[in-house]
């Protein structure tokens, strides 16, 4: 019997949402609970899908200081003078951790007008506008592109962009693993609701063992 949300390590790629300093480091306002203990596991899944050689997407958010692109829970707070995740700040950064390698700067400009700005191999960064990542953006274009069937998602944070992502996903018909200790601020009965639609539940140490393993006749 076919299992339609089986995850398929042959057509895997990681999505990583908010994964930005803003939302990790000391004293900023949108650090999120959980955020630095997600870190090590959300930096070794990246590199080991690099080693792989399997597609990584960084989906960030940007905010213009008129507020015109800011989701409406948090438009008035950056219209009153709230500077987070600006373009070209050092916050609205990849956790430095994530990047393929330090020279890596956001090129906003290009984000912003919807580009996809390649910085490895098979490796990008995307604007999202919204909490999901893909809510007006190009991600699944490209995902069909590449053939990808399968998806991990880690980050920040999992009662927004972890769990919009995950669902937007699943509406498209994408197979989506949950990077449990590598998406900041999950709890066991929200994991279990997503496991009752088929979204499998995996710690970054499984994922990756999971990613490296030889496909066998009836397993992928």
């Amino acid at each position: 019997m076919l299992d339609y949300t089986a995850p398929d390590r042959r057509q895997v790629a990681l999505v990583t949402v908010n994964a930005q300093r803003d939302f990790v480091q000391a004293g900023s306002p949108l650090r999120a609970c959980g955020c630095s203990l997600a870190t090590p596991a959300l930096e070794r899944l990246a590199a080991g899908f690099r080693e792989a050689g399997a597609p990584v997407f960084h989906a960030v958010r940007l905010y213009r200081p008129d507020g015109s692109n800011v989701d409406v829970f948090r438009r008035r707070a950056i219209e009153e003078g709230l500077r987070v995740l600006m373009p070209g700040t050092l916050g609205a950064e990849l956790i430095d951790g994530l990047k393929p390698s330090p020279e890596v700067r956001l090129d906003s400009e290009k984000l912003l007008g919807g580009g996809f700005q390649r910085i490895g191999a098979r490796e990008w960064i995307y604007y999202k506008p919204r909490w999901g990542a893909f809510h007006q953006t190009g991600l699944e274009d490209y995902l069909r592109k590449l053939e990808i069937s399968t998806l991990v998602v880690c980050g920040c944070n999992f009662s927004t962009s972890g769990r919009a992502t995950v669902y937007e996903a699943g509406a498209r018909d994408f197979r989506v693993v949950l990077a449990t200790d590598a998406l900041s601020g999950g709890y066991d009965e929200g994991f279990c609701e997503l496991g009752r639609i088929g979204v499998y539940l995996m710690d970054a140490t499984t994922c990756l063992s999971w990613l490296k393993a030889k496909p066998t006749c009836d397993a992928a």
